[in-house]
């Protein structure tokens, strides 16, 4: 049966209702904080430039047919960050934004990101917006819980603050730092040793990347966010291509994703603002994506020129859908979206 089917519809409607009131309820949120709401475009000279992220492409045509390559984006992080060197201090947006290679209960290939940006406030404040954000869902959507597939946790619980070296040594018995020097660079073969030794697979072709992923997909997500939300924090530099380096521990950024009833909800940044560190970075993540997936995509130079103007700051990229779908007790994305995309 399609979406519009007027029985599907039926059913799907109280979902849809609350996510409006949720919708509603953050603009009124980031309004009393003296946030102002952006709306940035769409289409982008560069989708992004994270290594395992897919876009879709298109072209802009002129008059005389001369086409010009251009792409969904699949975050307004670029754009909302040129906003902060224009001089914007507190912005949000609710972003439709397009992601290719994705389907299934917790992905749609079109969604909604709501990110939000300080400009110089530290990133420990996103912390607290995620938790007030549940909340805030679970209280207007009429919710004691956010639940999600059998799971429940009480949003008004703080979150569990834990590092990725935390969650490596408590859930897959790995020593993560020993394998990352001072300066960034990566021991494979240390690592590589350390996950064969928890009975992880190792391939011969596997990067520290590759092993690191593994890591935390088999072994470390699946325990995150059930007593109650899990910040994820203090990420390897190399897996932080947007975030800064911790100053107490360069070997790590200033990133953490948010977690509840085990679905990743947030992913969030103290910003990098070096333009030559985030051309490297830009670089080595497109190199990652050649080898992989065999293409890359184009470095925006003007979102780089704006970066040299941009504030210190910290920015958030929540899943709102999935935030609706773990406050109205929905099981599938498709529930929370007005117009799901039809499956071909």
């Amino acid at each position: 049966m399609t979406w519009w089917g007027p029985d599907r519809h039926e059913d799907r409607r109280p979902f849809l209702l609350a996510r409006n009131r949720i919708t509603a309820a953050t603009r009124a949120w980031f309004a009393a904080r003296d946030f102002v709401e952006v709306e940035t475009a769409a289409l982008q000279v560069s989708p992004g430039n994270e290594a395992h992220l897919h876009a879709f492409a298109t072209q802009a045509l002129t008059i005389d047919g001369r086409a010009s390559p251009l792409y969904l984006r699949t975050s307004p992080e670029f754009a909302c960050k040129s906003l902060l060197a224009a001089g914007e201090t507190r912005i949000f947006d609710f972003a439709r934004v397009w992601r290719n290679r994705e389907r299934g209960p917790l992905h749609s290939p079109e969604f909604t990101l709501l990110e939000w940006y300080y400009a110089g406030a530290p990133y420990e404040q996103l912390m607290d917006d995620c938790a007030a954000l549940m909340a805030l869902s679970a209280e207007v959507a009429g919710a004691s819980a956010l639940t999600w597939r059998g799971h429940a946790i009480d949003p008004l619980v703080d979150p569990e603050r834990l590092t990725v070296a935390e969650a490596f040594d408590r859930f897959a018995g790995v020593d993560l730092l020993a394998t990352v020097q001072a300066n960034g660079d990566t021991d494979r073969n240390a690592l590589a040793a350390a996950a064969a030794d928890g009975g992880i697979r190792v391939a011969a072709d596997d990067t520290w990347a590759d092993l690191f992923s593994r890591i935390l997909v088999e072994r470390v997500e699946p325990q995150l966010g059930f007593d109650r939300a899990t910040i994820l924090c203090e990420y390897p530099i190399s897996q932080a291509a947007l975030a800064r380096p911790k100053a107490a521990d360069p070997r790590v950024a200033e990133r953490f994703e948010l977690f509840a009833c085990g679905v990743e909800l947030a992913n969030c940044f103290g910003e990098l603002t070096d333009v030559d560190e985030q051309r490297r970075r830009f670089g080595l993540e497109m190199d990652e994506k050649a080898r992989v997936y065999g293409e890359r995509y184009p470095i925006d130079e003007d979102f780089l020129a704006a970066l040299a103007l941009m504030p210190p700051a910290c920015g958030a990229a929540l899943g709102f859908d999935r935030l609706a779908m773990l406050a109205t007790g929905a099981t599938r994305i498709d529930q929370v979206l007005w117009t799901p995309v039809a499956e071909t």
